[in-house]
């Protein structure tokens, strides 16, 4: 080739190095100092503020009952045992009466065969007129009288060698208050009853957050062990003392009718408590930060990084609802929080 052509060709190739390289320092230089961060956009959505509690599954004082008599006896049989599940008319407990009710029943067997027998006699002089009606009428009074009376005797147990106690309906045996062999006096409780479906959720929540419930709230109930459905119970009634055992204040649940089937008394349950309805910006759970001044989060608005400060309304689950100043235009900061400032240039990341 023509050395006089070879020296311009040199000199417009280094030229083009030269400005390549250039091009390639000022790129440096504009992300130099930028800090590569991913976005989101904030979307307005209704969040529910709950309340969270913790407890069990109770038999419902309104409908629990303590299963007596009236007489007193001895327990000669236990079928059943504390929180067993019992059908309607299996035997629970065997009852021998009280030996003074078992010596009256047969007093009063004897009155009732003197008066029958009496009755009889009167009948027949009657007949021959040798009784007068005045006679007669008092015969048949008595024999009345002695029949109640052994009627009276017999509600009292002393008319069997045994008694057997049936459950009254389906339900859960609650406590026993006797033990076999124990004697006990006449309506002394012998064991708690409480029929199916009539469970209550017995909660403890934080003091700080008795003052925003009220009686009527809605619930979300859940067992603590298991994969069972969660189920949606109203609440009764929140207590005004704190409990010096858990350092809680006491609520009460009603349930529905199908928890008492998926349940059983004494199962540990976690409760979500409805206070209020929520309209709040809707941002992933890392947007959001936390210091000094309290919450907040970055919004992206011209290449910089702006703190906004918020409230935290639904801290559970992802998306969390946060509320204050957003621009609804302008993206939520999500990775690379950590690392900013207000007012830092940022880029968004291309990843």
């Amino acid at each position: 080739m023509n050395r006089s052509l070879l020296l311009p060709l040199l000199c417009l190739l280094l030229a083009a190095c030269s400005h390549g390289a250039a091009d390639d320092e000022g790129e440096a230089a504009a992300v130099q100092g930028q800090v590569a961060v991913t976005t989101a956009t904030p979307v307005q959505q209704t969040f529910h503020d709950t309340v969270e509690a913790w407890g069990v599954a109770v038999g419902d004082p309104q409908h629990a009952r303590a299963i007596s008599l009236a007489h007193g006896g001895q327990v000669v049989a236990l079928q059943v045992a504390a929180g067993q599940s019992v059908r309607r008319g299996q035997p629970l407990l065997t009852i021998a009466p009280d030996p003074v009710a078992r010596s009256a029943y047969r007093q009063a067997q004897s009155a009732l065969e003197l008066a029958s027998g009496e009755l009889q006699r009167t009948e027949q002089l009657a007949a021959q007129r040798l009784a007068t009606q005045s006679q007669l009428a008092s015969a048949r009074k008595a024999q009345a009288d002695a029949q109640a009376a052994l009627e009276a005797q017999r509600a009292l147990g002393g008319g069997s060698a045994q008694e057997t106690v049936n459950a009254p309906a389906d339900g859960v045996v609650g406590t026993l208050s006797v033990g076999l062999g124990e004697r006990f006096a006449a309506n002394a409780p012998l064991l708690g009853f409480t029929p199916v479906h009539a469970l209550v959720a017995q909660l403890g929540v934080q003091p700080e957050d008795g003052a925003r419930l009220h009686a009527g709230m809605p619930v979300q109930l859940r067992s603590v062990y298991g994969n069972q459905a969660a189920f949606v119970g109203s609440l009764r009634m929140i207590g005004q003392s704190v409990d010096p055992q858990t350092h809680l204040l006491g609520a009460q649940v009603e349930l529905p009718a199908e928890a008492g089937a998926a349940l059983v008394a004494g199962a540990a349950l976690d409760a979500q408590i409805r206070t209020a309805d929520v309209t709040a910006w809707a941002v992933p759970r890392s947007a959001v930060l936390h210091d000094e001044r309290g919450d907040y989060l970055f919004q992206l608005e011209h290449g910089h990084a702006k703190r906004v400060d918020v409230t935290l309304r639904s801290p559970a689950g992802d998306p969390v609802g946060v509320q204050g100043p957003l621009d609804a235009q302008a993206k939520v900061i999500v990775l690379g929080v950590y690392e900013l400032a207000d007012g830092d240039a940022v880029r968004e990341s291309t990843r």
